[in-house]
């Protein structure tokens, strides 16, 4: 089942195309509305007010809910298409009413600040940064996986969420670059599962992957691509908020990770593709570095490895279809009907 795509977004992109733009122009765009919600984030290194978007009030005791969703907003930062999309797969697995509460942050970059009246306390980033982990440009250097920490960290607390028994933390795009990367050195899972919470991790057609070790699909020499294996295709040259390497690799792979891919996300040239010397090493396309990506983890852990691929028929570079699909719907409430590779 595939339901109607969010197309909003998109169609700014395309004008943005038309005019003979490409991606550099995402460095100059600014988000269409920010959420008047905001959630502190504060760590040894500063704190800062995070724009999000909740479905309940979840300052008080919540006991009907039984999932939370935290849905991460692509390349336009656009957190209301998020919750639209959001809303329209709660309604198609027949969740609506169900105990799910939705959260939807959204990380700012500098075009953002500029366009609306935002605060001097409220979190941004540069337009890439967020993506990647890298510290905020202000109000203080906070990483945006500082930011699901604390997300996160309000999910762990039983007085607020008795009944809680799994969350799931999904992106598509820039989005599911972050979920992927959060995935491999993020701390808070760790506790929401002592807290006897499931986490997932869903990641969308995302450009990129963070690679364990030097081998890559594509032949990429150090000589001739000295990032192959930098953050945030590697783990070397990780950002501040990542204090230690060794033993991410055996964590991440024990994680329930679900690489969500559009088999029509295959077109080389799309606009937003990263098309770094680095990126190329993973594969041609988005769906080719997803595919090549968990072929590679199964070879570095043979039977190991709790990951799996959700393939969804027709669909490309659209986060309305990918998530409102039947494959879509398993990933995210576990619904029947797909099955994985």
């Amino acid at each position: 089942m595939v339901g109607r795509s969010v197309k909003l977004p998109w169609l700014l992109l395309l004008l943005l195309l038309a005019a003979g733009a490409r991606a550099e122009s995402l460095e100059h765009y600014s988000a269409a509305a920010i959420p008047a919600g905001r959630l502190t984030v504060a760590t040894a290194g500063g704190h800062g007010a995070l724009p999000l978007q909740v479905s309940a009030d979840w300052t008080r005791r919540l006991p009907d809910v039984t999932r939370a969703l935290v849905v991460v907003h692509g390349a336009l930062r656009d957190a209301y298409t998020s919750l639209r999309i959001a809303q329209s797969a709660i309604y198609a697995a027949g969740e609506a009413g169900h105990g799910t509460i939705i959260v939807l942050p959204q990380f700012l970059a500098e075009p953002d600040i500029a366009a609306h009246a935002v605060s001097g306390d409220v979190l941004r980033w540069s337009t890439s940064g967020w993506i990647d982990g890298e510290a905020a440009t202000g109000p203080a250097p906070l990483s945006s996986f500082d930011a699901l920490d604390a997300i996160l960290a309000r999910f762990a607390d039983p007085a607020t969420f008795p009944n809680l028994h799994r969350l799931v933390i999904a992106g598509h795009a820039a989005g599911a670059q972050l979920v992927q990367r959060y995935a491999v050195v993020g701390r808070a899972p760790g506790g929401l599962a002592r807290a006897g919470v499931a986490v997932r991790f869903v990641v969308a057609n995302p450009s990129s992957y963070v690679w364990f070790g030097e081998d890559r699909p594509v032949s990429a020499s150090h000589a001739a691509c000295g990032t192959v294996d930098r953050w945030a295709y590697g783990l070397a040259g990780a950002p501040a908020y990542v204090e230690q390497t060794e033993g991410l690799e055996e964590r991440y792979i024990e994680r329930d990770v679900v690489y969500l891919l559009g088999e029509a996300d295959t077109d080389p040239n799309h606009p937003l593709l990263d098309r770094s010397c680095a990126a190329e090493a993973q594969g041609p396309t988005r769906y080719a570095r997803g595919m090549n990506y968990l072929f590679a983890l199964e070879q570095r852990h043979p039977n190991l490895v709790r990951h799996r691929i959700l393939s969804i028929w027709g669909v490309g570079h659209d986060a309305g279809s990918m998530f409102v699909s039947a494959c879509g719907l398993a990933a995210l409430f576990d619904r029947p009907g797909c099955a994985a590779f």
